[in-house]
């Protein structure tokens, strides 16, 4: 017998939860021979893949990370001293190792289910907190993508907010960064809104102009004093968003003291790697009356049933329904993971140690322009916080500066240098050694000898006098002790994969390998500036490239943009793509986009900001499209025919038998198919949209190809097009070559939240063609078994032609409603009890609820899940037949918190241990929800979006 020399622990062993003996016994439960078989019976045979994905051969977990080590090793890290919106920065090891690398943190879901998501719900708030206080507006968001889409969503809430139309024009600061003001061009020209780009000095706002934005500190280094401008715009009744450097804040006044009306920027210099793009948090500041127009989430303070005080996602339909057709905002993705990092980051170092910080940065850009003085040099401003600009630099300064490994910014006729917290007196040292040799001088003096002659502090315009982050979270833990023991205990409050399955429908909350992640950490891929040449960025490169090729074989596309760094923005640049190839054959007319009633809430958001006229498609009963209202809709519309959006499988969880044919239809009278890749989980080395009819489609990352969802965040939304849509895919002012046809930016940086498509680099390394078509395959297995073992108990409303589902399945609870006075809202908050968070609600079908097991449970953890609805189920019963109390019972009274079922006050009719403890599993391991129902009406009605009084914690 021959020596066996494949792989004996393969990853795909590791990732898929069911065994070859589970896998079995779920097939015999349906009936089926083998996963061939079931795949044969759900997915239509016409458009059924015959060959394998054409796919390197996968690798072990130890070969990906040696691959891994020798492409970080082809990226060189020089120090960049870039700057225009990206700084180094010191990561604290104590939060880089508690939550960034803590899969209790990094596989959390969106915090829809408050009860059970009270720790990090905190750690955003802190970070609201943090923004107000550092920007002096009186309300924040929980975090945007980047900086360039949050100015663009300023200026998006500043048209709303306008009541002439006459007012369409839109004016931008020069002296914001480059590709802010190419994000908010791209943004504003599919709507209509005119952009002026120009000198803040001299431009005279006009009658048309019903916003502005500024940069503070400019983006060569300046700082302005913007009162006189902001006087000006509101007199004209326009409104002023400055963006601005979230370290400088700490010394500098905050921009609502000069007449801000938003304040919007990055927080990635708070501890969170460069990454080469991101992913970072943005932030986004504004006035209490402009509450209700905020694009993302609000964290606010509201109580639960017993008074208590509670956290919750506050205005949740804007978030969970953005508007549909009346959309104003597509975002639906935050950057929650950064966000916490951030907060974090200032929680540790505090108002004195963030003022030391930026204190230390200042000094050290007042030294080097000393020294550059002295050198003879001419500095364009005197007046700065971190980043110096050097007028007419030599021309040999480039060069010599990489020889030394440094990078700088050239803009023109001038050198920018740019410092941060990773700065030190021997990268001074090094900088005016550059610069010496550069001007042909001899060097003299170092930093030391030029900070010892200096005076200590901030001594230019606008030095803050506000008082900084006087909240007692952020002067208690300074020690590594205290953060981490407050750290564990947020992460403890909240459920994540690391407590239990969470069978989000449409969600695919997979487990995030940790070899997959290991790679972020690695300063040969986290220190890169994402402005840095690309000659430093090969491995980077390599990666892009994989990736593209790879994701183009899976979806049957010929080109790929890993620019949007979210599935909404995808979507909304998928959408962009289809309208540059109508007007590139002068098809300008197209305009309406064809969108089937069960969508997603941002398909038809996406469409609106794409200047689309969104025109409703009806599904049938069995959850498919109505293809006789398609051709009804498409006909009708045929000459200003777009696009038609369609999720697939669709969103009731049916792969649909007719999708080549809806496809052609739109195709005959001249419009595009843009594909919603949410469901390409089952999908993957199954059937390909290329290959049976989609234009385009985005992939979310963050769902099928593993990248941790983080809590809401960090998510990408890469788009995958056919050949004759290749030229307009999104350009960047970074980007070397662009297509003359693309369209303008959709993210700040080129290339998105860089960092993390390493995540799914690694996952299609690791699993090759066989691996991620058994995890397509396993997905629908557990899919379907789940619906089995339920179907006794609820109705599943929706099945394909031979009875199956694809990955997910709705489950019917709407009976419920009369039999018991049981909602689909008493359902989800009783699954707490049995440590489950609940599937998602409501949505396709109202009262309903769509589960998605993925291929990462196994059959044991699958049943648990099952049993706990049995049982629930039972429990529904008791009422409907009058052995349970309409109101006081398990489920109305859910969830069951330690200080309800503890509490010397118990009076509910039931025994504390039914309600606390209702399945055997929940007496091994408890998971105890923070606090009881919370009421959200009271929280609507009384907006808190910053930390409260410790006191209000201690009397609860």
């Amino acid at each position: 017998m021959a020596i066996d020399l494949r792989l004996t622990d393969r990853f795909e062993d590791r990732h898929i939860g069911p065994s070859e003996n589970e896998v079995a016994a779920m097939l015999t439960e349906l009936g089926v021979a083998s996963l061939d078989e079931l795949v044969s019976r759900t997915i239509p045979a016409p458009i059924r893949m015959r060959e394998d994905l054409r796919l390197p051969l996968p690798l072990d977990e130890s070969a990906l990370l040696s691959r891994l080590r020798a492409l970080s090793a082809e990226n060189r890290v020089f120090r960049s001293f870039i700057g225009a919106g990206y700084s180094d920065t010191i990561t604290p090891r104590a939060i880089e190792r508690a939550v960034l690398e803590n899969p209790a943190w990094y596989t959390q879901y969106t915090p829809y289910q408050a009860e059970i998501s009270q720790g990090r719900l905190e750690a955003l708030l802190n970070f609201q907190t943090m923004v107000i206080d550092l920007t002096g507006m009186e309300i924040a968001n929980a975090s945007l993508l980047d900086e360039g889409t949050a100015a663009a969503e300023a200026m998006m809430m500043f048209f709303r907010l306008t009541p002439k139309k006459d007012k369409c024009a839109f004016f931008v600061s020069e002296a914001c960064h480059p590709q802010t003001i190419a994000v908010v061009r791209a943004r504003a020209e599919p709507l209509g809104i005119r952009v002026d780009v120009g000198d803040h000095a001299t431009f005279g706002i006009g009658d048309d102009i019903f916003g502005a934005l500024l940069q503070y500190p400019a983006t060569d280094g300046a700082i302005y004093d913007y009162s006189e401008f902001c006087s000006e715009a509101h007199e004209t009744f326009a409104y002023v968003a400055v963006a601005a450097d979230i370290l400088s804040l700490a010394i500098l006044e905050p921009p609502a003291v000069f007449g801000a009306d938003a304040v919007i920027g990055n927080t990635q210099r708070f501890g969170v790697p460069l990454g080469y793009g991101g992913p970072h948090a943005a932030y986004f500041a504004t006035r209490s009356r402009f509450k209700r127009q905020v694009p993302g989430r609000i964290i606010g303070v509201s109580v639960d049933q017993d008074g208590a005080p509670a956290l919750r996602m506050a205005l949740q339909t804007r978030e969970q329904h953005i508007r549909r057709a009346r959309a104003t905002s597509n975002i639906c993705t935050s950057q929650v993971l950064l966000a916490i990092m951030a907060s974090a980051y200032a929680v540790y170092h505090g108002p004195s140690g963030l003022r030391a910080i930026a204190g230390r940065v200042h000094g050290l850009a007042s030294v080097l322009g000393r020294g550059l003085q002295r050198l003879g040099y001419k500095l364009r401003h005197d007046q700065f916080f971190d980043t110096i600009c050097v007028e007419g630099p030599p021309s040999q300064l480039r060069d010599i500066a990489l020889g030394y490994a440094v990078n700088l910014r050239y803009m023109g006729d001038a050198a920018g240098i740019a410092l941060d917290e990773a700065t030190t007196c021997e990268d001074i040292d090094t900088l005016l050694t550059i610069f010496a040799e550069a001007a042909g001088v001899r060097l003299d003096f170092c930093a030391d000898s030029l900070a010892r002659n200096m005076r200590a502090g901030y001594h230019g315009i606008l030095p803050r006098s506000a008082a900084l982050l006087e909240h007692p979270v952020f002067g208690r833990y300074h020690s590594e002790t205290e953060l981490v023991r407050y750290l564990h205990k947020l992460a403890s409050r909240d459920l994540s994969l690391t407590t239990s399955m969470i069978p989000l429908g449409s969600c695919t909350m997979k487990l995030n390998a940790a070899t997959q992640l290991t790679p972020l950490t690695w300063a040969s891929f986290s220190k890169l500036h994402p402005f840095a040449p690309t000659d430093q960025a090969a491995g980077y490169r390599q990666v892009f490239e994989d990736l593209e090729t790879w994701l183009a074989e899976i979806t049957g596309f010929d080109a790929v943009s890993l620019q949007p760094n979210s599935g909404a923005s995808g979507e909304y640049a998928g959408l962009l793509v289809i309208r540059a190839y109508h007007y590139s054959r002068g098809d300008r007319q197209r305009n309406v986009c064809l969108v089937p009633d069960s969508a997603h809430g941002t398909n038809p958001a996406s469409a609106v900001m794409a200047g689309m006229q969104v025109v409703v498609v009806r599904t049938d009963d069995a959850g498919s499209i109505d293809l006789e209202h398609l051709r009804e809709m498409a006909s009708r519309h045929a000459d200003r025919l777009a696009a038609l959006m369609v999720t697939y499988p669709s969103t009731f969880g049916v792969f649909e038998s007719h999708i080549t044919e809806a496809c052609d239809i739109v195709h005959r009278l001249g419009g595009q198919v843009y594909m919603d890749g949410a469901n390409m989980n089952a999908q993957v080395g199954l059937c390909r949209p290329g290959s049976y009819g989609a234009d385009v489609c985005h992939l979310n990352l963050h769902k099928t190809f593993a990248i941790p969802h983080g809590g809401g965040g960090p998510g990408m939304g890469p788009i995958c097009v056919a050949a004759h849509l290749k030229p307009f895919l999104p350009g960047h002012p970074a980007l070397p070559a662009t297509e003359p046809g693309a369209i303008g930016p959709v993210a700040a940086a080129p290339h998105g939240s860089a960092s993390i498509l390493l995540v799914s680099w690694a996952y299609i390394a690791l699993l090759g063609s066989r691996g991620l078509r058994r995890a397509s395959e396993v997905a629908i297995l557990n899919a379907n078994y789940v619906a089995k073992r339920l179907e006794a108990y609820y109705d599943v409303l929706y099945r394909g032609n031979s009875g199956h589902v694809a990955h997910e399945f709705i489950l019917d609870l709407r009976p419920f409603r009369r039999q018991a006075g049981i909602t689909e809202m008493d359902v989800a908050k009783r699954l707490m009890d049995y440590g489950y968070h609940a599937p998602t609600m409501s949505w396709p079908v109202v009262g309903a609820m769509m589960i998605e097991p993925t291929e990462s449970e196994c059959k044991e953890e699958l049943d648990r899940f099952c049993e706990a609805l049995i049982s629930i189920r039972a429990e529904i019963q008791e009422i409907a037949d009058g052995r349970a109390d309409p109101e006081l019972n398990v489920l109305k009274q859910a969830p069951h918190t330690a200080r309800l079922v503890c509490g010397d006050g118990y009076e509910l009719p039931y025994p504390r241990e039914k309600g606390a403890f209702p399945a055997a599993w929940t007496r091994e391991r408890k998971f105890w929800p923070g606090v009881r129902r919370i009421n959200d009406a009271y929280g609507d009605r009384n907006l808190v979006c910053t930390c409260p009084p410790v006191e209000a914690y201690q009397e609860a």
